[in-house]
């Protein structure tokens, strides 16, 4: 049998808080420039996926608060067309150390 993850809808408003609590995974559509905050309820040694999605527009930005942190302290380019499918892995190793490593342009 398949294993399922259940994944959590976020709120894409201006700022966006990732409630760990919540589940492991989760996606979000953008409707414009958004920051992503520090998480909340992060536990050590959570890991999972976030799926970030451009609306039919795209363009969409992500500024990333430093809790978020990837290598070599680059933060990455999202996908910029219309209804373009990036990800974001985490794993966490303290509430404000989370260690992600980002894939782009998956396809729909």
């Amino acid at each position: 049998l398949p294993i399922c993850f259940p994944v959590t809808i976020l709120t894409a408003g201006a700022t966006i808080t990732v409630n760990m609590a919540d589940s492991n995974n989760f996606t979000v559509t953008l409707g414009g420039a958004r920051t992503f905050a520090a998480p909340t309820n992060a536990t050590a040694g959570q890991s999972g996926s976030i799926f970030i999605i451009q609306d039919g527009t795209g363009g969409r930005t992500i500024t990333w608060n430093t809790a978020w942190r990837f290598p070599s302290g680059t933060v990455p380019t999202l996908s910029t067309g219309a209804n373009a499918v990036d990800r974001v892995d985490y794993i966490v190793r303290g509430a404000s150390l989370i260690d992600c490593v980002w894939t782009g342009n998956y396809t729909r």
